[in-house]
C-alpha cells in the first residue's frame, strides 16, 4: 500500500467544495481503497477527516495483469497450469519465471551444448547456486520443465590418483583413507607394483563417502585409460558398517564394466593382523547397520564368519592397521 496525505487527496479535485471532498473521501473508505492512518490524526473540521491515507492495491487488475501475462507473453515450452491457478505464488516467482522465459526465447541454442549445473543456474538466472540451493528447481517443477531439458551435468569432487603404468588392461584400487593411500604409492613408487600379491596400475583416493559423489562422473572426470575395457576395480576400506556400506553403496551405482569388488587379499591381511592383537577399538557411534549383503557376497563363508564375529562385538579393523611393512 502506498501513503498519501489528505492534502494530495485534495488536490485531485481542486474546484470542489469541502463537502464534496469529504463525500468522496467516504465513498473510498466505505469501498476499501483508502485506509485512515489514524496515528497522523484528523483536519480539525466537522465533518472530520484524517490527515494521511493508505492507498490499497487494486488487486484484482493486477492478478488480470498476471493472467494475462501468463496466457500470452510466455514461451509455450513453460507450463501455465499451475501458476494460473496460483496467481499469488506466480507474483513471488514471476522475476525467475520471467529470466527463464528470456532465456528461452534468446539463448535456447546454447542448451544445446551441455554445461555443469551452476554454469547453467549462472547462465539463465545470474546465481551459480540458484539449482543446486536455492529455489531453481522448485520454479522448474512449477513451469513443467525437466532438469533434463537444460542438458546440464552434476559435478563432484575430482579425486585424487596415482598412476604406476597406463597400460592396460590393469588393476586399479580404490582406498578409502588417506595414510593408506600415501603408504601403497610410497611402496610401488619404490619399484613396487605387487600390493599383497596382486599387481596394481593405478591407486584412487577415495576420501570416505565421498568417492560414492566422485565416481557419479568417473566418465567425465577420469582418463581414457582408466576407463578401457579390462580394467578391473577394487575397493579396500575399514572393516566396520560405515567401510562397507561405502564399498556397497559404490558397487550399486555403477554402470559398465569392471564393477569394483573388495581387495580379499588386504582385508585377510586386517584380519589376521587383527586376531593377534586381541584388542580392536569400539565401533565409531551413528553407524548405519543396514547392509545389502553384496559385500560378505564376494568372500568365503569362513571368512565372512570371522568379519562377522569382529562387527558383532561391537569392534572394527581401521585401514591403518596396515602400514608400507605389509604390503
Amino acid at each position: 500500500m502506498k501513503r498519501v496525505s489528505l492534502e494530495e487527496l485534495f488536490r485531485k479535485h481542486p474546484f470542489d467544495s469541502y463537502q464534496q471532498q469529504y463525500a468522496r473521501i467516504r465513498e473510498l473508505l466505505e469501498k476499501g481503497k483508502l485506509k485512515p492512518v489514524r496515528a497522523a490524526g484528523t483536519n480539525g473540521k466537522s465533518p472530520a477527516l484524517c490527515l494521511s491515507y493508505w492507498v490499497v492495491e487494486e488487486e484484482d487488475s493486477f492478478y488480470d495483469a498476471l493472467a494475462k501475462e501468463l496466457n500470452y507473453r510466455l514461451e509455450p515450452v513453460i507450463s501455465i497450469g499451475y501458476y494460473l491457478s496460483h496467481l499469488d505464488e506466480y507474483r513471488k516467482d514471476r522475476k525467475w519465471v520471467l529470466m527463464l522465459d528470456g532465456y528461452l526465447k534468446e539463448n535456447r541454442s546454447l542448451l544445446q551444448q551441455p554445461i555443469s549445473v551452476n554454469e547453467r543456474s549462472f547462465e539463465i538466472w545470474g546465481r551459480e547456486k540458484f539449482l543446486a540451493r536455492e529455489q531453481g528447481r522448485k520454479i522448474l517443477k512449477r513451469c513443467g520443465i525437466e532438469t533434463d531439458f537444460l542438458n546440464m551435468y552434476e559435478t563432484a569432487e575430482p579425486f585424487a590418483c596415482y598412476s604406476h603404468t597406463r597400460e592396460i588392461p590393469q588393476n586399479m584400487l580404490i582406498l578409502e583413507n588417506k595414510d593408506t593411500f600415501f603408504s601403497m604409492r610410497k611402496s610401488m613408487m619404490e619399484g613396487n607394483p605387487c600390493i599383497l600379491g596382486m599387481e596394481v596400475g593405478t591407486l584412487i583416493y577415495g576420501g570416505g563417502k565421498r568417492i560414492v559423489r566422485s565416481f557419479q562422473n568417473f566418465g567425465l572426470s577420469a582418463e581414457p585409460y582408466m576407463k578401457a575395457e579390462g580394467n578391473q576395480m577394487y575397493y579396500f576400506g575399514d572393516l566396520d558398517y560405515e567401510g562397507i556400506g561405502i564399498y556397497e553403496s559404490l558397487a550399486r551405482q555403477w554402470r559398465g564394466h569392471g564393477k569394483p569388488i573388495p581387495f580379499a587379499a588386504a582385508y585377510g591381511k586386517m584380519i589376521e593382523k587383527a586376531e593377534k592383537m586381541g584388542s580392536l577399538p569400539d565401533t565409531k557411534e551413528c553407524q548405519n547397520q543396514k547392509l545389502s549383503g553384496g559385500f560378505f557376497s564376494c568372500f568365503s563363508k569362513e571368512m565372512v564368519e570371522r568379519m562377522q564375529e569382529i562387527l558383532e562385538k561391537g569392534k572394527y579393523i581401521p585401514q591403518e592397521i596396515l602400514s608400507i611393512s605389509d604390503f
